[in-house]
């Protein structure tokens, strides 16, 4: 049991150290400016790492595109089941939803597949990572703003990048040598920028009440759990891709959700970010019980 939990913490430790460092940098005040490195990642990093692992990795693109329908299916999932405990509970639904249904498969996600479950693990959760993206900045900013912008999807740098790449794969085709190391060079820079930004967004966050944010980070972990099971169950996902799924299902709220709350509804921002603080610390607990017992 003893080596389980020590190759676990191997997995998760990487994850932790990396955002620590950028919890340090703004503990530090050392300059870091959130919003052009998010722009970076969003516009640049997310793209060419989409483009350049995807055409890289040899996995069926029948699986892939099963992932993207799961991830789009739990997205739903969690909106449908957290839009009807929010009014259940008379909680503010322009509030709260965004978060709980999003989850940061991106920081998290994709280096602790990829330390977990390898480059084809990484592969699977960046078809969940697209997906989440891609709602995260249109149905995600809808919710907040209560208006509806079909120009964010269409101008999206990351829609292109998963059409190009899943030309690549259907094809087998491979980009030229020269742009295919570029975007190697690239795509290298998303996740360590995810990580540090992580942590560095999670030092400077205002937090509210933390009791709203305790029931919303087991609510989440409750429906993440029926989730995920049955879109194994309904998917028939077996090694990688269930393991990958699961993972993703039980990601932690995004950060990047905090912004349009910030933004649209202020007055529960620091709530928002006390959610979004403590279902981010549940991860160091839950993670490794979920690598040792379920995956």
């Amino acid at each position: 049991m003893e080596h389980v939990f020590l190759n676990v913490l191997n997995i998760v430790l990487p994850v932790l150290i990396c955002a620590g460092v950028g919890y340090g940098l703004a503990v530090a005040r050392a300059p870091f400016d959130n919003k052009v490195i998010g722009g970076i990642v969003s516009k640049v990093g997310y793209p060419t790492l989409i483009i350049s692992h995807l055409s890289a990795t040899k996995i069926q693109i029948a699986t892939f595109l099963d992932m993207m329908a799961a991830a789009a299916l739990a997205i739903a999932a969690f909106g449908v089941l957290g839009f009807l405990a929010l009014r259940l509970l008379r909680w503010p639904v322009r509030a709260f939803l965004t978060p709980l249904m999003h989850g940061n498969v991106g920081n998290i996600g994709l280096p602790v597949t990829l330390l977990a479950l390898g480059d084809a693990g990484m592969a699977y959760t960046m078809a969940f990572v697209v997906v989440v993206l891609v709602s995260i900045f249109t149905v995600g900013m809808w919710i907040p703003a209560g208006e509806f912008s079909a120009r964010k999807l269409a101008t999206s740098p990351i829609i292109y990048a998963v059409a190009i790449a899943l030309t690549l794969m259907a094809t087998g085709s491979a980009l030229p040598q020269p742009i295919a190391k570029s975007f190697d060079i690239l795509g290298g820079l998303t996740i360590p920028l995810m990580l540090l930004t992580l942590g560095h967004t999670l030092a400077t966050l205002r937090t509210g009440s933390l009791g709203r944010a305790v029931f919303l980070t087991g609510l989440h972990l409750v429906l993440a759990a029926g989730i995920a099971t049955t879109l194994v169950w309904l998917f028939g996902f077996t090694g990688v891709e269930r393991g990958a799924l699961i993972l993703c299902c039980l990601m932690p709220s995004s950060v990047a959700t905090y912004l349009f709350i910030d933004q649209h509804v202020p007055e529960y921002g620091p709530e928002v970010a006390g959610y979004i603080m403590v279902s981010t610390l549940t991860t160091i607990l839950v993670l490794p019980l979920a690598l040792a017992y379920w995956i």
